[in-house]
Formats: structure tokens, C-alpha cells, sequence
């Protein structure tokens, strides 16, 4: 059984301000290539098919686009991610399955289940969205679920899963030690983590949320977005997973390549390096999303016009040089933004206190911060 494995379309995205619809529908028709070469027997989106809640109309007609055209060649099934609406991609789900097309339900204790059949037999595919604590204690309050492993592992438990068979689970949550990229929420103190351990029963796990394409064992693989939104993936390569299953317990992934519209690059150098032809003639660099550090002592005036008139998709310009290696001492906190909320406090404690918080101390304060988040959810 051959399945594709796409996640976190974030269709509407905008990065730095720009649009980045024309780069997803160039991408999503390199996609629809690929499955049609391909033949498989379902297509999997786990979950952000949007950048937002409520997405704009030109986000939600790609998207119908796509589903369209993807569903005349295999079964469809989409679950929700935690930047989606659960209640707008459930909509109309039942009306959607007779065109092929399987939409995860907003969780309420059940995990939708469908069956596919190929020569080795029966496989389960399981769509299970985008879940917190609060939403499973809601479903199970009888049952103590403190923590998103908790969470997820009472969700599974009450899947009737058959060992005997070929199970596939879909889901969009933070597998424990898998690598974040910038475009990505952080959560706090890294309290969303989850443990893989939760996963055992399934034959594939078909994850959304990381990203950076990544296994996480044998069998639990995040396939990444089909395009870099930060350059912290620029040097990421980009592709769609090809995951084939046989007889029971028989599992092969690959991947099949995507190349965007415009590349996300980091060029670095003198004013006079990046301008000079000779360091950008015979590439893509000035209509790829350019990230550029000069290495100039003094300021270029309005360099950034300067370099847009060269790099027509400049999205970020810096300065690497001695005062701002002298201002970046002073300003040492200038990463506070990518922190979370546990680690910003954490270095607080530390600066007040000269030592580090105990291990109990430090479980009472993400317990504080996840029911604050609790909360607001």
C-alpha cells in the first residue's frame, strides 16, 4: 500500500510580509505531478492546510483547487493542525467522503477510522487532529490527563485497534527530541512534547507539525512542509514521503524532491561583493527570498533600496561587523524572542538568584504555565 505523506501546506502564509500564494500554488501543482507518477493509494495531509484560523478566500480557493484535482487520483485524508480552524475543516466531512475526500471530525473521544484494502490485506488509517489535555479530559473526565503524552495515549487507548492488521495513525502534535525550525509556534517549556512510546501500536505515523522533514524512529516520520517559511531551513531540502507498506510490519519510506518557485537563500558578504555581477551571475539569488548580512565596517546609505534593485525578493538585511558584534554582547537578549516562556523564566531565576532552579522547582513552574495556557485555550 502506497501512501503519500504531505503536512503543513499553511496556505495564506505570508513570510516577512510576502505573500507566499504564487510560491503554493506553484508548489501544490508540483505536487499533483508527483501523485500522479506515483499511483498511490491514499494522500495524507496532516494537518496546518492553513497559516490561520480563518484564512483568506484566496487560501481557501487553492485549497479547494487542490483537493479537487487530488481526490480524482487517490483517497484524501486531511486532519487539522494547530494552526487550523477544527470546526472549518470538519465541515461537511460527511458529504466530502462520498468524492474520497476524509476529513478529521473535531475530537470528542473518537478518532475517525477508514479502511483501505490492498493485496496484502485490510490497513486502518486513523485521522487524529490536533489535540491538547483539555480537549481529551473534556471527552474523558473520569481520567487523570495532565500532561499532551497523557493526552494523546488516552486517545489511542480508546482506539479499537487490531493488532492483526496494518494501522496508520495521522496526527499533528511535538514528538519529543524532533528539531523545531523558526516558522514554527514554540510552545511553553516544552510542554506539548510527546512521547513516541504513545505511537507503538501503529505500523506508520503520519505526522504534521515539525517543519524540518525528520523520522523519529523506524516508523513515526514528519515529512516537513512542501516550502521553507524561515531561513532557518534554507538549508533544508524540501520533498514529498513516499510511504509503502506490505505484509504486516513491512514499512519502506522515500522521498521525492520539490523545487519552489523561489528559493530561501542567506548571502553574505561586502556591499560591493553582492553587487558586483560576478557573484550572482548564472544563479536563481535575484528572484529567490534573499536574507543578506554585509560585512561592511560603516552603513551603506539606504542600502536596502540599493540591494532590492539587485535582489528583487531581499526579505531581511543585516550587518555583521565589529559594532554590531559590540552591540550584540550589550544586547544579549536579542533571542528572547525564540525562547519560551520556561526558558525566559528560568534565566530570569538565574540571574537573581546566581544559581538555577531545582528539579522541583522547576516542575511547579511548568505545571503554573500549562495551566495558565490551559486557560486561555
Amino acid at each position: 500500500m502506497k501512501l503519500i505523506h504531505l503536512s503543513d501546506l499553511h496556505l495564506g502564509k505570508r513570510v516577512n510580509e510576502y505573500s507566499m500564494l504564487e510560491d503554493q500554488r506553484h508548489i501544490l501543482a508540483a505536487i499533483v505531478g508527483i501523485i500522479k507518477d506515483e499511483g498511490p493509494d491514499g494522500v495524507i495531509l496532516a494537518g496546518d492546510i492553513y497559516d490561520k484560523a480563518v484564512p483568506p478566500a484566496e487560501a481557501v480557493g487553492l485549497f479547494d483547487d487542490f483537493l479537487v484535482t487530488v481526490s480524482a487520483l487517490a483517497p484524501v485524508f486531511v486532519i487539522s493542525g494547530n494552526h487550523d480552524s477544527p470546526e472549518r475543516i470538519a465541515f461537511a466531512s460527511r458529504i466530502m467522503e462520498h468524492g474520497g475526500i476524509y476529513l478529521s471530525p473535531v475530537y470528542d473521544g473518537e478518532a475517525k477510522r477508514v479502511t483501505l484494502r490492498d493485496g496484502y490485506g485490510e490497513a486502518d488509517i486513523w485521522l487524529l487532529p490536533f489535540i491538547k489535555p483539555a480537549h481529551v479530559r473534556r471527552a474523558f473526565p473520569g481520567e487523570e490527563i495532565n500532561s499532551y503524552t497523557d493526552a494523546v495515549r488516552a486517545a489511542v487507548g480508546h482506539m479499537d485497534i487490531d493488532p492483526s492488521r496494518r494501522n496508520v495513525l495521522v496526527t499533528h502534535q511535538f514528538v519529543t527530541g524532533a528539531s523545531r525550525s523558526d516558522s514554527e509556534e514554540i510552545s511553553v517549556g516544552g510542554a506539548d512534547n510527546v512521547d513516541a512510546a504513545v505511537f507503538e501500536a501503529f505500523d506508520y505515523v503520519a505526522l504534521g507539525h515539525i517543519h524540518s522533514p525528520q523520522n523519529c524512529g523506524a516508523r513515526i516520520r514528519y515529512c516537513g512542509t512542501p516550502l521553507k517559511y524561515s531561513f532557518s531551513e534554507a538549508k533544508d531540502v524540501k520533498s514529498v514521503t513516499v510511504a509503502e507498506l506490505g505484509e504486516k510490519g513491512s514499512l519502506t519510506l522515500r522521498t521525492v524532491p520539490l523545487s519552489p518557485l523561489r528559493d530561501m537563500v542567506e548571502l553574505r558578504g561586502s556591499y560591493a561583493e553582492l553587487t558586483s555581477r560576478a557573484f550572482y551571475a548564472g544563479t536563481s539569488w535575484q528572484e529567490d527570498y534573499t536574507h543578506i548580512t554585509l560585512t561592511d565596517e560603516d552603513d551603506v546609505p539606504e542600502a536596502l533600496g540599493k540591494l532590492r534593485a539587485v535582489y528583487h525578493n531581499l526579505m531581511k538585511l543585516d550587518y555583521d561587523n565589529s559594532r554590531t558584534r559590540t552591540n550584540s554582547e550589550i544586547k544579549a537578549d536579542a533571542g528572547a524572542e525564540r525562547k519560551s516562556p520556561a526558558e525566559l523564566f528560568s534565566d530570569f531565576y538565574t540571574l537573581q538568584n546566581n544559581g538555577g532552579m531545582s528539579a522541583e522547582q522547576e516542575e511547579y513552574m511548568l505545571r503554573l504555565i500549562e495551566k495558565t495556557w490551559e486557560a486561555e485555550a
